[in-house]
């Protein structure tokens, strides 16, 4: 019976096949170890897809290609497909890159649960454990940061706010101060406006008052006498006797010599024209 089995195995396992995928093996691992991991992927995608290997190794070492090529996606779904194994350390590395994964796009929350989850499939995945612990420590301190900006920024408001209450009352205060001014104002130019209105009242009763008391006056005013006149005319009682005087003599000369020219003799020699 065991002798039929060993005839049915070799007649299913093709020689050559062995031959051709231990090849593609050695060549995979020896691209990777020189750093050449894109063609150490297309040899690892040659074991699987063409000569349909399905072993754990080589699907580990196929995502740890992708993720020197930094080829995120394909890493994530590589090893995202190993966390699946039944072999605790292949789960835990897994876990373990895709907190890696993780950590270089900043993700840090949730590269700790990868990390995490790393050390609960193996506790004794030291790399792992450290990675925790480094990103734990830098979570810390990053929300420890935000806390200190959130509470700079709250800080700030408050002391924004308080300066605009204060600014606020300030100019609630000046403008008070302006509008009682203003009034102020308005009520003594107001003042003064009735009283000049008052004083233009009064003197245009006094002025009719003056008018009405000098027509009474014109009404019972009498002609005055030749002092009065002359007190007018501004000339003095004295000097106007003295004009008068004068005038007077004046007059008496002209006569005195219109007389003397009628009683002068006639020349006899000479014609009387």
């Amino acid at each position: 019976m065991k002798v039929v089995l060993l005839l049915l195995l070799t007649l299913l396992i093709d020689p050559s096949k062995i031959g051709k995928t231990n090849e593609a093996k050695n060549k995979a691992k020896e691209s990777y170890a020189r750093g050449e991991y894109k063609e150490a992927v297309e040899q690892y995608r040659t074991l699987i897809d063409s000569l349909g290997v399905n072993e754990e190794e080589v699907s580990m070492n196929l995502a740890h290609s992708y993720f020197q090529l930094n080829d995120t996606l394909n890493a994530r779904n590589a090893y995202l497909g190993m966390t699946n194994s039944n072999n605790a350390n292949y789960k835990s590395i897994s876990y373990q890159q895709l907190g890696n994964l993780s950590h270089r796009q900043g993700k840090l929350e949730e590269a700790l649960a990868y990390f995490k989850s790393a050390l609960k499939a193996n506790p004794a995945n030291e790399e792992a454990r450290f990675n925790y612990e480094l990103v734990k420590k830098k979570l810390d301190e990053q929300k420890k940061q935000q806390q200190q900006q959130r509470n700079d920024q709250d800080k700030k408001d408050q002391d924004q706010k308080e300066n605009k209450d204060q600014q606020d009352k300030k100019d609630q205060k000046q403008n008070e101060q302006q509008k009682k001014d203003q009034e102020k104002k308005e009520q003594e130019e107001k003042k003064k406006q009735e009283q000049q209105a008052k004083e233009k009242k009064e003197q245009q009763k006094k002025e009719q008052e003056q008018k009405k008391e000098d027509e009474k006056k014109d009404d019972k005013k009498e002609p005055q006498p030749s002092s009065e006149k002359m007190k007018m005319m501004k000339i003095s009682e004295e000097k106007a006797k003295m004009v008068l005087e004068a005038m007077k003599n004046q007059e008496i000369q002209y006569l005195q010599q219109n007389k003397r020219k009628a009683t002068k003799p006639k020349d006899k020699g000479k014609p009387d024209w």
